[in-house]
């Protein structure tokens, strides 16, 4: 069997990133979200352990896929005149 790419390795956390999230906005039972959440952390570890990718690479490919499935961290909000908000 061969050993997988560090491109490939990004590639199914990535995968394992977006099912995280799909999970969570599906709302399912706590359980199987943690237990997702732990294979997330562990793949992470390993990467992280075999030095395979950095931290600063793991924090800024589980931001992108993040943003993906959740929009932009911050958003512009507009402010309500006053009267208006008060109607």
């Amino acid at each position: 069997m061969d050993t997988p790419t560090k491109v490939q390795m990004l590639d199914n956390l990535r995968l394992m990133l977006r099912d995280v999230f799909r999970l969570r906005s599906d709302g399912v039972a706590y359980a199987r979200l943690a237990r997702a959440h732990g294979y997330v952390d562990g793949y992470m570890r390993l990467m992280l352990e075999a030095n395979i990718a950095d931290k600063n690479e793991l924090l800024a490919l589980v931001a992108e896929e993040r943003r993906r499935a959740d929009g932009p961290a911050t958003a512009v909000l507009v402010a309500e005149h006053a009267a208006t908000a008060a109607a």
